[in-house]
Formats: C-alpha cells, structure tokens, sequence
C-alpha cells in the first residue's frame, strides 16, 4: 500500500478516537512536514479537516438511524460535550443533530464517504531526474490554507499573474508555486512566485522566500495543468514507496517553466520534492 493510502487506511480506521496530524503521520512514516502538502494536493483537502467531515458524516448516519442519543453519539467521536459536538456538527452542516434524528435522514446534508485508497494512477508512473539545486530566492504572494487545502490556489495564481515580469531583479519568467509552514492543525502556506537575483522592499504586499540549497527528485508533467494531481499521486503511490529515497524536510513546489502558458495550461510543468 502506498504512503498516502496508509494514511487514510489509519484514519478510517482511527477516525471515531482522538486523532492527531502526528498520529496519521507515524502510521504511514512521512513527516507531517510533507505529510500536509502531499495530503492536500492529492485530495484537495487538509488531512485535519478530512478527520473530523469522516468523523462528522458518520456521527450524522448514527443520529439518522436512530442507534443512539446526540451525547452519547457526541462522546462516542471524540466530543466532550453535547453543546461542542452541536457547535461542530452545525458548522459543518448548515443544520444541527437534532434536525437530522428528527428527520430520520441525512439527505438534506453532503457528507464525506471515504476517499479511495487504491485509485487507479497512470500507467507512466512518473521517474524523476535527481538535481542539486543551489539556494533559491523568491518573491510572490503568500497565502495561508486549511480546511479545503487547494480550492482557492488557482485564484491565488489569478491575482499574482500581473505581478510576473514587473518585479525589480526578477530572474526569467518561469514560476514557482512552493508549498511550505505546514502547523499541527494541518495548514499550510502556498508561496506564488518568481525567482529573483536581489529584493528591496517596495511596498507592494509581496513577501520574499529563501529556499536553502537542496538536493530535489524532479518529476515532470504532462498534460493540462488542471491533471496535475495526479502526478503527485503517482509520486506518492508509485515512486516513493518503491524508491526508498528518503524525504527531506525542506519545502516542496511546483515549477511552471519559461514555455508554460496560463492561458491554456500546458506548457513546462514540474514537480520538485527535497531528498535527503
């Protein structure tokens, strides 16, 4: 089983206990420092959040089905008391417990069934190139994220875009989207940006990010860039678990090459994950 199938076999099978980020990380052996990213750019969401709509939806079927009362079924996923799980449970829902037992049914909700742990990955499974790369300087936007881990990046990407080829001591037009400061809570920042030869403060909202030197497995794209998920799965389901390369605890990102075209989303495209 691969890495990130680990991770979810654990959570489906932890979910109704006390869980957290460190526990799902030691039960697949990745660090919650690439655990977060990886999580959230496979799934599209945190893996923190994917605990507690798991958690949530099936409390929501047993109140459905009548198996139990709203503080048992509270205590019995990991809520202390009848008010938090109705606190948790409504913001989660739009509705409160009580309105779903009352109805007998969850139709009126979306819940979240389990996510596939064996999907089927493309058939060239990526084989990266190993580089050593030396320190990185950058300049872009920087953007927290949390419940839904990518839904907002493409709009992220929108708002940077006049900013490309207007930046003083900018290096080419190539672009990064790096992924890095993931917390205990399961955030993490996406890091929009350009590379740059020096950086003054310009009063221009954007932050600067220094990337040390590493040495990266470089996986490439192919295809839209709206598929790009799948090449992290094929990386984390297929490459790693067969490589027995060890990860380094350094940011990961996303390359968008001199050739690649915003407009129609093909063009130069990578992946590049820090080895140890």
């Amino acid at each position: 089983m691969d890495v990130l199938g680990k991770a979810l076999w654990y959570i489906e099978t932890h979910f109704e206990g006390e869980l957290t980020l460190d526990d799902v990380s030691r039960s697949c052996g990745l660090s919650k420092f690439h655990l977060t990213p990886a999580f959230g750019s496979c799934y599209g969401i945190s893996v923190i959040h994917y605990v507690r709509m798991r958690r949530l939806s099936e409390a929501a079927k047993r109140l459905a089905r009548g198996d139990a009362g709203i503080l048992d079924v509270a205590l019995q996923f990991g809520y202390g008391s009848h008010e938090a799980f109705t606190r948790a449970f409504k913001a989660q829902f739009g509705v409160t417990p009580e309105a779903i037992q009352k109805a007998g049914s969850t139709d009126a909700i979306k819940l979240m069934g389990a996510l596939k742990m064996n999907e089927t990955l493309p058939a060239d499974a990526v084989e990266p190139r190993m580089t050593d790369r030396p320190a990185i300087l950058l300049v872009g936007l920087k953007r927290p994220y949390g419940e839904e881990a990518s839904a907002q990046i493409p709009a992220q990407w929108q708002e940077f875009q006049p900013f490309i080829g207007h930046i003083r001591f900018q290096s080419g037009s190539a672009a990064y989207g790096v992924l890095c400061h993931s917390d205990q809570a399961g955030h993490i920042d996406y890091f929009s940006a350009v590379e740059v030869s020096n950086y003054e403060k310009d009063g221009s909202g954007l932050e600067v990010l220094r990337l040390a030197p590493q040495t990266y497995a470089v996986f490439r794209h192919s295809g839209h860039v709206s598929e790009i998920r799948q090449t992290w799965k094929a990386i984390f389901g297929k490459w790693l678990p067969a490589s027995h390369v060890k990860l380094a605890d350094a940011p990961q990102f996303e390359f968008y090459g001199e050739t690649f075209n915003p407009q129609t989303g093909y063009g130069e495209m990578e992946i590049w994950i820090p080895v140890a």
